[in-house]
């Protein structure tokens, strides 16, 4: 476990949580294909692409950067035959994982822990930014016929936008903070978090109160916590949900207790992706603050549920509090599992 205070985590820096969770540094981008003829109707060869990507990365930036085949998705958009000529042909998803270069801080910044923290965030927006300047209407030729792609960073990786967002909502469209003594949000939603990693292990595959609670507690105190199944996450990369497995995912919902909890939360999920101790999977769940839903219900529940959570966890009447808190409203008890696949 990282002794570190939230405050003085780099970017570039694991974050190690209970239940042998850890959140991985990384950079994502969402990225459509377009082709850069209106003239063009041939169908895009997804590997094709992919490989000329992946070249573009290694060979082209002043610093290559190395991407598995793995982490860049293509999907490519159906229903070719009805799209008008300006439609995209594709949409897309590139993680890039390896971040070992920006983790060298200025020299002069050594005995400055809060200097060096702000050197190395500024490094890593600065290349962030680099990189979607280099990708964002970028043509690659495939066999003759040209592609173009438009990149963005996702809005749940944005931790600056969000900010941003919040403060404007408190501002002019404040409605779900505005109790006595509120200072901003202190509510995330995190979706496309894998069920079986928040589970009581060997008791069951469903997600725990308790071990989410345990969990989260990694960012402060908690006033509230909800747990549901989440499968529409993933729908809309893949356009026939057929390989959705029902209950594979949970969206839990968090409510913090300060301002401050919330905001180190928020940014240390921004941007990172999380993996389980002895699995080669990551998860590459999307994080967001909420506006007003959940604060206002939570309001009325504060006190029953928080000191339910206080007594879980502290270990008290474990069992018992296991059978009452465990999740089971969303997950049909009649209904085959498919196990979660690493």
């Amino acid at each position: 476990m990282t002794v570190k205070p939230l405050e003085s985590l780099p970017p570039t820096e694991t974050l190690e949580m209970e239940s042998g969770l850890k959140l991985v540094p990384r950079l994502k981008f969402n990225f459509i294909v377009y082709p850069s003829s209106p003239s063009v109707s041939r169908s895009l060869d997804e590997w094709k692409l992919k490989r000329a990507l992946i070249d573009f990365l290694k060979t082209s930036l002043s610093v290559p950067v190395i991407v598995p085949e793995e982490d860049l998705v293509i999907k490519r958009i159906k229903e070719l035959k009805t799209r008008k000529r300006e439609d995209p042909l594709a949409r897309g998803t590139l993680f890039v994982r390896d971040l070992g270069f920006l983790k060298t801080a200025n020299k002069r910044y050594e005995e400055e822990e809060d200097e060096e923290v702000t050197a190395l965030e500024k490094k890593f927006l600065d290349w962030r930014r680099f990189l979607v300047e280099k990708l964002d209407g970028i043509e690659l030729n495939l066999e003759g016929i040209k592609f173009k792609l438009t990149v963005v960073i996702p809005e749940s990786d944005n931790f600056e936008e969000m900010k941003k967002a919040w403060e404007e909502f408190d501002a002019f469209g404040n409605r779900g903070y505005s109790r006595s003594g509120s200072q901003g949000p202190d509510t995330i939603t995190l979706r496309g978090a894998p069920s079986r990693w928040f589970a009581e292990p060997r008791v069951s595959s469903k997600p725990s109160m308790l071990v989410t609670h345990t969990i989260f507690s990694t960012f402060g105190r908690i006033r509230n916590l909800n747990i549901a199944v989440d499968d529409d996450f993933g729908k809309d990369g893949n356009e026939d949900g057929e390989d959705i497995i029902s209950g594979l995912h949970c969206k839990i919902t968090v409510q913090f207790e300060k301002h401050r909890d919330f905001y180190n939360a928020l940014k240390v999920l921004s941007g990172r992706s999380l993996q389980k101790q002895g699995s080669r999977l990551w998860a590459d769940y999307e994080v967001t603050w909420d506006k007003e839903g959940f604060t206002q219900y939570s309001r009325n529940q504060t006190q029953v549920n928080g000191s339910r959570m206080q007594e879980m966890a502290a270990g008290q009447n474990k069992n018992e509090a296991l059978r009452r808190q465990r999740y089971s409203g969303s997950f049909p008890d009649d209904s085959r599992r498919k196990r979660f696949k690493e």
